[in-house]
């Protein structure tokens, strides 16, 4: 239901950001654990839970995908389970963010970038509620992600 709406045609400056497309990823151990990481970012000079994500550079969402799942937590995953897309901050930035559950992992090894600090952490998906709710998990994506896979999968 459209409770009001106004709009006046001027011609405006508006400035916005355009930001590559990104993916984020839900691993799901065959243990049902999930797969968060705690990563150094220094932005905030702080090390933040996170899910892992990344941008896509010049493949489909579902290859960028599969290459941070294995980059960040050192995993290939055999089923993949589409979550939909969201935008983080349509009003100042372009940027759209594919999500994705993983399962049936397998372990390869992490193949981290020489800047990336990362430690992986298996937490049953409760220990992740109570990190979500003590405020301690501030990641957007990741939030998107486990968001939608309680929607989609409950």
């Amino acid at each position: 239901m459209l409770i009001g709406s106004s709009f006046r045609m001027e011609e405006k400056t508006y400035s916005y950001l355009d930001f590559a497309k990104g993916v984020c990823i839900l691993p799901i151990t065959n243990e049902n654990k999930i797969i968060c990481l705690r990563q150094y970012r220094h932005p905030i000079k702080s090390w933040e839970w996170e899910l892992p994500a990344g941008t896509i550079e010049g493949s489909s969402p579902i290859e960028a995908a599969k290459t941070e799942l294995e980059e960040e937590t050192g995993h290939v995953a055999e089923h993949w389970l589409e979550l939909g897309s969201f935008y983080p901050s349509p009003g100042s930035t372009t940027e759209e963010i594919f999500l994705y559950a993983a399962a049936g992992l397998t372990e390869t090894g992490q193949k981290l970038e020489n800047s990336e600090q990362i430690e992986l952490h298996e937490l049953e998906m409760e220990e992740v509620k109570e990190l979500i709710a003590r405020g301690e998990f501030k990641h957007g994506a990741g939030l998107a992600a486990i968001l939608r896979y309680k929607f989609m999968t409950d």
